[in-house]
């Protein structure tokens, strides 16, 4: 699949995965829309190349007055930058997002200014986001259910990517939308790519996170990035040790090192010369947010020591 086409997802009727071609790497940004009675959007990407994903859904079959639910699984803007322009676009939908991120896409430009800090000259991948009204966005909290007519998504949340992150769960399709809360899943190397951005990466959290993936036992994950994958419980294993070696890498490497910088650089130069599913420039910038985000685990870690 390529940037701005969709397919089906294996094993789940009237589900597709839409391709937004984030960052100029083919399958990274996965958009998910369900063609339920009451149809519903998973995650928006960045809003940038809105226009092919308006195409996907009018060829699914979906009106612009018919789709029901703009759902972003969290307010990071690779996943929710594009609501306010969905909202725009499709004026019977309301957009639904875990309660903490709810005041970052009603006003975003805190968001927006925390991202361009984060990402750096990666921005020019983004689109400035449209606020979304807030009488079109309403929260989520564990447990409350979505309804989509024929069926319904049950919310879950996830915090330890981000605070506002939550999956959803579709248990008559056995499907979880896990967003960022199982790292990402590469299809090129068979393996997970721990994801831990600044400035509230949790890894403990984040570890019970996965728990309440394997409690939900899917057929089919939905990542947010590189689309879907079916379900193995030897997987979320897999998940977890990646996530406990990632950061214990760090770990050890600044007590080597002494400097956040140089440790950053480290990991900088070895995304650049070893990653090869996305481009040299995005394993390098990805490799700098998610060491800037365990860094910052530690230091939380090491203040509340003893507490």
């Amino acid at each position: 699949m390529h940037a701005g086409e969709y397919e089906p997802v294996r094993g789940v009727p009237d589900l597709y995965v839409h391709d937004t071609g984030m960052f100029d790497t083919d399958e990274y940004g996965a958009v998910y829309v369900y063609d339920a009675d009451r149809p519903i959007v998973i995650d928006t990407g960045t809003g940038a190349n809105r226009e092919a994903l308006y195409e996907t859904i009018a060829e699914v079959g979906i009106d612009r007055e018919e789709l029901a639910w703009i759902l972003p699984t969290h307010a990071h803007l690779d996943h929710a930058g594009g609501a306010g322009h969905l909202a725009e676009r499709y004026p019977s939908a309301e957009v639904v997002v875990p309660e903490k991120g709810v005041r970052h896409l009603v006003d975003p430009e805190a968001l927006v200014a925390g991202t361009k800090s984060a990402v750096e000259d990666q921005w020019r991948y983004y689109d400035d986001p449209d606020p979304v009204p807030e009488g079109r966005i309403s929260g989520l909290a564990e447990g409350d259910r979505i309804d989509l007519g024929d069926r319904e998504l049950v919310v879950h949340e996830a915090p330890g990517h981000a605070p506002h992150h939550a999956i959803y769960h579709d248990p008559d399709a056995d499907v979880v939308f896990t967003a960022d809360a199982a790292g990402i899943y590469v299809p090129a190397v068979d393996g997970i790519e721990p994801t831990t951005p600044p400035p509230q990466f949790d890894l403990d959290q984040c570890l019970a996170d996965v728990r309440t993936i394997e409690g939900l036992e899917p057929d089919v994950l939905c990542f947010g990035h590189f689309g879907p994958r079916k379900y193995e419980p030897k997987l979320t294993g897999e998940i977890k040790r990646a996530y406990v070696e990632w950061v214990e890498a760090i770990r050890e490497k600044r007590e080597e090192l002494g400097d956040d910088d140089a440790v950053v650089e480290h990991f900088e130069a070895a995304a650049e010369r070893d990653v090869e599913f996305w481009n040299p420039e995005r394993a390098r910038a990805n490799a700098s947010l998610n060491v800037r985000g365990v860094l910052g685990y530690l230091d939380y870690v090491a203040e509340n020591e003893g507490e």
